[in-house]
């Protein structure tokens, strides 16, 4: 009786390991359960079960030949216990190749694989640990970054504000210096009137007046003033003792050899009242005249402090521009792209170095020194899964094919922010890898690195 029973029980057991369906995974268990007929699984066919597995491909789908190669659309899944499981044609069944780490596609050939599953899964279990511990601690730096960029943030507006108010009360300024030069002009051209009146109250030299001047200048009296007449009573101020040249005494007469009173008045004239390059030579000048003198260094002293006034109050209108520009720019929900501004990143790549400013420009160099623009800052590429994963930056330097350079920079996960490689896949069309802890996303640590281990 125990001798039927052993017999009986090694019968069963090569029973079902014959009936062992190789090739399906768990998930498809249910379609390969043990009965008379097998319904292909598009529900092309029923056959009989005996068939499943029997090197002869019924169905259109190839469900009945998971283990074998018989179909040409069939799959074979591969177990790969302790690594990835994952599929392969089924043509690639006992053809010699090991496919499966766990050399499940090879079991009826001669080919001599080794189970190296384990070895597989040792390594990429390291690798995804490595990747974690990464994600720790990009996420604890992001949170670092994240709190630097509000306050960062606030730095900004309250730069902002101030400089506005600066603005403002350069504005008022601005105002204040436009009517005091407008006032010192005002004074200034009633001098010269003044002046060319003759007022004897207000000034007693004779050659102070245009016309006393004119009649200095006038030698022979003839009604004009000629070059000779030039260089023998004009001289330089910072050097009275040499005489004039033909040519300074032409330029004096506004280029030609003589000059009436009308013109004197509104050339030569002018030069004379200022004083500052000539004088008539031996006589106190009419740019002598205290009155004058005071009233032209009291203009030129306006003039002087609103030019100061327009030029800081135009510096300050720049800077509030340029920082409204970069807060208009989106840094994340909580700021933590804005420490990237005014920052640069530099790789060298063979014989060029590449320098990413985020929210600004993309420049290559060559070693000879020649730089080309790659695009300026235009936008977040907008990805599906994340928006602030990828960086838009456009507009470059035309490319000789036509069209502008642009570049697109995808940012990743790392414990360091730094440029990690640059590809050009199409003329003209680069592409970045930027590393960032503020590209570290707190979804993947809630769903983990993706491994079927």
């Amino acid at each position: 009786m125990r001798f039927h029973v052993i017999i009986a029980a090694v019968f069963w057991c090569g029973f079902v390991d014959s009936r062992k369906i190789r090739g399906i995974s768990s998930s498809y268990k249910r379609f390969y359960r043990e009965r008379k007929s097998f319904l292909c699984i598009d529900g092309s066919k029923i056959i009989p079960f005996e068939q499943v597995n029997d090197d002869y491909c019924d169905c259109e789908d190839g469900s009945d030949e998971p283990g074998t190669s018989a179909c040409p659309r069939g799959r074979f899944y591969c177990t790969n216990l302790g690594f990835r499981p994952h599929y392969i044609p089924s043509s690639r069944v006992n053809d010699g190749i090991c496919d499966c780490c766990d050399a499940s596609d090879e079991y009826n050939s001669h080919a001599r694989c080794q189970n190296t599953c384990w070895n597989l899964g040792q390594r990429e279990r390291a690798y995804v640990e490595g990747q974690m511990r990464t994600l720790d601690e990009g996420l604890q730096l992001k949170q670092q970054l994240i709190e630097e960029g509000v306050l960062l943030w606030r730095e900004k507006q309250a730069q902002l504000r101030e400089l506005q108010q600066v603005a403002e009360d350069l504005q008022i300024k601005l105002e204040e210096h436009r009517r005091k030069k407008h006032e010192a002009d005002r004074v200034k051209e009633q001098t010269l009137k003044a002046l060319e009146a003759g007022d004897s109250g207000l000034f007693r030299r004779h050659n102070s007046t245009v016309s006393g001047t004119f009649k200095l200048l006038d030698s022979n009296k003839d009604g004009s003033i000629t070059v000779d007449e030039v260089k023998a009573k004009v001289a330089l101020v910072h050097d009275e003792e040499r005489v004039l040249s033909e040519d300074e005494a032409v330029a004096l007469l506004g280029g030609g050899d003589r000059m009436d009173v009308t013109k004197f008045q509104h050339t030569l004239w002018d030069v004379l009242t200022k004083g500052d390059s000539v004088k008539i030579r031996d006589a106190p000048g009419v740019g002598g005249d205290p009155h004058l003198k005071a009233a032209d260094r009291a203009a030129e002293w306006e003039a002087t402090n609103l030019k100061k006034v327009e030029e800081a109050y135009e510096t300050v209108n720049m800077e509030i521009s340029d920082l409204r520009k970069k807060l208009a720019i989106d840094y994340g929900p909580d700021w933590e792209f804005l420490f990237l501004n005014s920052q640069c990143y530099k790789l060298k790549v063979y014989e060029y170095t590449y320098t990413l400013c985020p929210f600004n420009q993309v420049t290559q160099k060559s070693t000879a020194g020649t730089e080309v623009s790659l695009g300026r800052w235009g936008m977040w590429a907008d990805a599906p899964k994340n928006q602030y994963s990828q960086m838009v930056y456009e507009n470059g330097e035309p490319c000789w094919q036509g069209g502008s350079r642009s570049t697109t920079v995808t940012l990743t996960c790392g414990t360091e922010t730094a440029l990690r490689s640059v590809k050009e896949p199409s003329k003209c069309q680069y592409i970045m890898d930027f590393q960032t802890p503020v590209a570290c996303q707190l979804v993947l640590k809630q769903r983990g690195i993706h491994s079927e281990l």
